[in-house]
């Protein structure tokens, strides 16, 4: 993935970094100190483990600033749309983007109010990395270190919906390696089907990166699984402002068809970012359902088959930490009517894997 530093960002720092020089430059009296501005500004960057086979470096995704300017008595840098104030002139810094990326640089030395800069540019490569995963392998109940539940009706969780979701091993539960979500017709507080919607919130989420999960799904007209990522500042900001990415949606009433969308203000609802694929034999077959995510693209992809490319920028919510869910919804806006011969039905997941 290419992770490529925001001009207009850069910009507007700059200009930051001007007017906090010419706002202070007005001098109280003729006793107030003469401060010289720093001059031979000198950047070195060393990435981390670069050779002539890897002139990139190491894909640990590190680079190692030394900056030196006279009269300098503190430094900012600008890196990767992050600024960090230094004391010295060392900064080790770990890009995390899988991919080869030039990244651009701005290193301003600064003696009191005063101030020079000077821009330069990396080439990085950042090997992809686990840095997150279930892999089901220890019967019973989900890892509650990794899994928290919404339960209830949710009034319809919006889409009126027809499940009431539980945490009941009848309707979650790891057997044989594989993590079971099953809807059940039943009669259940007021619902006529039960089944679960397990989440990350408040135990995992992440900003960019690359989310997957292999999965055969359930059988039946109704049924409506899914794997998708959520904002995590919804309690904050509300849905659709948090965004919302759907790597997997599908309904027994199309089998075999797979939706990926995306929602954020004015493209909730009925979005019009969305696409669909097929995944042959997808309720008797495992297949991996995947989603690429950079700040300036997300790709969706089926075994690694990319089908839809959705163009991210900085005006969309696609720029935050989002979290990771997995469930399994009856009927409503998008699963349509339930079959009437419909009983139970299990939405089996082999992993769910999230790297860097």
């Amino acid at each position: 993935m290419i992770n490529l530093i925001n001009r207009a960002g850069i910009f507007t720092l700059i200009l930051l970094f001007a007017f906090q020089s010419c706002s202070s430059n007005s001098d109280s009296g003729d006793d107030t100190p003469v401060i010289t501005a720093p001059t031979n500004l000198s950047v070195q960057v060393d990435v981390v483990g670069k050779t002539a086979e890897n002139p990139n470096g190491d894909g640990s995704g590190k680079v190692k600033l030394t900056i030196s300017a006279t009269n300098a008595t503190s430094y900012k840098v600008l890196i990767n749309n992050e600024l960090k104030e230094l004391t010295d002139g060392n900064l080790t810094y770990e890009f995390t983007a899988s991919g080869t990326a030039t990244y651009p640089i701005i290193v301003s030395a600064y003696n009191g109010l005063k101030y020079v800069s000077k821009s330069t540019s990396v080439n990085v490569f950042v090997a992809r990395k686990l840095i997150w995963s279930d892999e089901f392998n220890v019967d019973g109940a989900p890892d509650t270190s990794k899994w928290g539940y919404n339960t209830g009706t949710g009034d319809g969780w919006g889409n009126n919906e027809l499940e009431y979701y539980t945490t009941r091993s009848e309707n979650v539960k790891i057997e044989g390696g594989l993590l079971k979500i099953t809807a059940i017709k039943e009669d259940y507080m007021g619902s006529k089907y039960t089944s679960t919607r397990m989440l990350t919130k408040g135990k995992f989420s992440f900003k960019y990166g690359r989310a997957e999960v292999r999965a055969k799904l359930p059988v039946g007209g109704g049924t409506w699984p899914a794997f998708w990522l959520l904002g995590d500042n919804i309690d904050t900001v509300g849905w659709p402002a948090c965004g919302e990415i759907d790597i997997l949606e599908s309904v027994g009433n199309n089998p075999d068809v797979i939706h990926s969308s995306l929602h954020s203000p004015g493209r909730s609802g009925n979005t019009p970012d969305t696409k669909t694929t097929v995944a042959t034999n997808s309720a008797t077959e495992f297949h991996i359902y995947a989603a690429e995510w950079s700040a300036e693209n997300i790709k969706f992809y089926v075994d690694d088959n990319l089908f839809y490319t959705y163009k991210n920028s900085s005006t969309t919510p696609f720029n935050e930490k989002f979290f990771v869910i997995l469930n399994f919804a009856m009927g409503g806006n998008f699963g349509g009517a339930v079959d009437p011969n419909f009983t139970r039905a299990t939405y089996e997941v082999d992993y769910v894997r999230v790297y860097n």
